[in-house]
């Protein structure tokens, strides 16, 4: 029996080990949220410097996601996850240790990176996983992004009531340091490699665009969205990923294949993850805060930090359940139609929070079509790219899947905190601005439902195993 049927029998062992990484990941994405006032009061800062906390790793996570994909591909895809989750290892414990803004943002920005894991543990997965078992493996693996983002939000709370903001990074860093060295122990090296080198022209022109255009979206509660200096900054930045694309049309070896995001499949499906962003990551925003806001303001419940988690509680325990039936969803329909089921079972939570949220048990119902929907569509995504790219792309593709839901994300965020911020009376949003920010979390996931539909059907068994050429039947 040879190396690669006997990893394949603990192909299970290899999953829980990359899950355990992933979940350390998306945990720290949503752990900070709810606990941004406390970390403003503990560390004397200002509510415009700590709001870094969030978006350095967001910038971080959209540099270093695609180019850790690409360095998989190319040196191995266990050996760079070794060192993603060292580096996110670093990170965590610089900022537990932490007490000034300094320290704290630097290791944000490396815990950022480790964004990084999901394109590597796709590609792991696809490498490794038996055929039958790669769509259900990768589906789930997928939908931890969204699981640790809300358990993350459920959990800040009752850390920081009962403990200080330090362990919502102590907590995290005990699975970190065992996935790391189980990582190295357990988990075999992919066989699948593609020589090649980093056009390190193409990482500075991808790298400064995105940090620009995010810096720019991420100052518009500051600045305005009619600043300038917010349009300047955006213009900039698109310019420098014009150039971008243009090297990377023209270089021998790309970091980022252009053709392949041209590949049909591809682009449609990673316009579908920006809008689905906006849904997601706005609604680890807005549920907390609307409940949290006092009954005096007449549509707020006045809970607690730790009450208003509780809320997004449903959302994260559907798709736990939902990821459990990825694989036979994807080998009974296909991935596009879960995707188009889980961008409507999400927008159907927003449109049901733009006309009912008066009591408790609406907003409830709410999380739990969000968390249906985020399982679904969220499973689906990384097999939709997976189905349509070579095997020796699985990295570099899924890493740019995953910034274009972090750069959703984070527009989509940006947007609706301006919404509230300009709509302040007694210095609490109105409750018309809750509406508008629901229903642009509604209308960008109706458009992602619309954008799915130019999705291709159903790939063919060869092509997610890995043909060279993506294959669909309708």
């Amino acid at each position: 029996m040879d190396s690669a049927t006997v990893s394949r029998q603990h192909y299970k062992m290899t999953f829980w080990i990359l899950a355990t990484g992933a979940v350390s990941y998306s945990l720290l994405q949503s752990l900070v949220l709810p606990a941004l006032p406390e970390f403003q009061r503990s560390l004397h800062a200002s509510e415009t410097s700590v709001s870094w906390i969030l978006t350095a790793y967001l910038l971080s996570a959209s540099v270093a996601t695609p180019i850790i994909g690409r360095l998989g591909d190319m040196y191995g895809k266990e050996r760079v996850l070794v060192i993603t989750l060292a580096m996110l290892g670093v990170g965590t414990l610089l900022s537990a240790v932490a007490t000034s803004m300094g320290p704290l943002l630097a290791g944000r920005v490396l815990q950022g990176a480790g964004g990084g894991i999901f394109p590597l543990a796709f590609g792991i997965i696809r490498d490794e996983f038996p055929r039958e078992k790669v769509a259900g493996g990768i589906g789930l693996m997928s939908s931890l992004l969204g699981i640790g983002g809300g358990a993350g939000v459920i959990f800040a709370g009752v850390i920081v009531d009962h403990l200080s903001y330090h362990w919502l990074f102590w907590i995290p860093l005990a699975s970190i340091v065992a996935a790391t060295i189980a990582t190295w122990r357990f988990v075999p090296e992919s066989p699948v490699k593609v020589p090649g080198r980093v056009d390190w022209v193409s990482a500075f022109l991808m790298s400064s665009g995105l940090v620009i255009v995010l810096v720019a979206v991420s100052q518009t509660t500051t600045w305005g969205w009619g600043s300038g200096r917010v349009w300047g900054l955006i213009a900039f930045g698109t310019l420098l990923l014009v150039a971008w694309v243009r090297n990377e049309i023209r270089s021998d070896e790309p970091l980022v294949d252009m053709s392949m995001m041209r590949i049909r499949g591809v682009w449609t499906t990673n316009t579908v993850a920006f809008l689905l962003g906006v849904g997601m990551y706005s609604s680890f925003i807005l549920i907390p805060q609307y409940v949290q806001e006092p009954t005096g303001t007449g549509y707020g419940f006045g809970v607690s930090i730790i009450a208003s988690g509780l809320f997004l509680l449903p959302s994260t325990v559907a798709m736990v359940l939902v990821g459990q039936f990825a694989g036979r969803l994807e080998h009974r329909f296909g991935s596009k139609p879960p995707l188009l089921a889980g961008a409507g079972f999400a927008a159907a939570a927003f449109l049901l929070l733009v006309s009912v949220r008066d009591q408790r048990w609406e907003i409830y119902v709410s999380s739990v079509l969000l968390g249906i929907g985020i399982g679904l569509a969220f499973a689906a995504l990384a097999n939709l790219i997976v189905a349509n790219v070579r095997q020796e792309q699985t990295g570099v593709a899924t890493g740019m899947n995953t910034v274009m839901r972090t750069l959703g994300g984070a527009l989509g965020g940006q947007v609706a905190a301006t919404f509230l911020a300009n709509s302040l009376v007694a210095g609490h949003p109105t409750n018309h601005a809750f509406t508008l920010a629901f229903a642009l979390c509604a209308g960008a996931l109706v458009i992602g439902i619309v954008a799915g539909l130019a999705i291709p059907g159903r790939p063919t068994r060869t092509s997610v195993a890995g043909a060279a050429v993506p294959e669909t039947s309708g």
